[in-house]
């Protein structure tokens, strides 16, 4: 089973950030939120800090555990681990990896089509938001 660190980010508004997987990986073309597989030797937490530079290329703080879920899909099974995250001041993050960024509001992240491990935190977050 793959870890995947994945973390919510959000800005002064209250919008959370999501990008358009690309074309040619699997899943292309659903929103997903930011962070990716845990690399051998690292936490969960370090794994999130270096995919936001990755696919952003902005700085970022993990903050707190939020919850986790747990995905069969036909290219393999994954346990996403969902973490506040919080950018550094004034960083813009720049899609480097995703088609698109865009920042949404919780209570609208259900008119964005997204893999099905990612229903609980949206979920989560519609409910806390």
């Amino acid at each position: 089973m793959k870890i995947v660190g994945t973390a919510i980010i959000t800005d002064n508004s209250g919008r959370v950030l999501i990008g358009q997987r690309p074309e040619g990986k699997a899943l292309a073309g659903l929103w997903e939120f930011p962070g990716g597989k845990q690399e051998e030797g690292e936490t969960v937490e370090q794994c999130i800090v270096r995919e936001i530079k990755e696919e952003l290329d902005v700085t970022c703080a993990v903050g707190e555990f939020l919850t986790e879920t747990t995905k069969v899909y036909p290219h393999g099974e994954f346990r996403l681990m969902f973490y506040r995250a919080a950018l550094a001041d004034g960083q813009e993050p720049k899609a480097l990896v995703h088609q698109q960024l865009k920042w949404v509001k919780p209570e609208d992240l259900g008119e964005y089509e997204f893999p099905p491990a990612d229903l609980e935190i949206i979920n989560f977050l519609q409910q806390k938001y």
